[in-house]
């Protein structure tokens, strides 16, 4: 359940184009397979706390540092919200930059 709620809060992140398994894009496209929400996300749950890991590819030209902290951001607001459980940690992997024409 938490990497659902982290794999739909992090689908409008600007600059991010997919996590590793490729689910979503940064254009705030609709999501074509719902199974494959949590594909690239991985997380350590305990009684009150949360750490996350997350293998992303990102856009070419964009701030990585920028998406970043949106990305985390979006996770602790979200997870939090709708589970009470403290997010301590968020690690980010980026995997590959493309441009938008490669991904596509």
């Amino acid at each position: 359940v938490i990497q659902k709620i982290i794999g739909y809060a992090l689908k409008d992140v600007d600059g991010l184009l997919t996590l590793d398994g490729g689910f979503f894009s940064n254009m705030a496209e609709k999501l074509v397979n719902t199974d494959n929400v949590t594909a690239g996300i991985n997380t350590e749950v305990g009684k009150k706390q949360v750490a996350v890991d997350l293998d992303v590819i990102v856009e070419y030209g964009k701030d990585i540092e920028d998406i970043y902290n949106q990305i985390k951001e979006l996770i602790s607001t979200e997870v939090n919200n709708m589970t009470h459980l403290d997010v301590i940690e968020v690690n980010v992997n980026v995997a590959d930059i493309k441009t938008q024409e490669e991904y596509q």
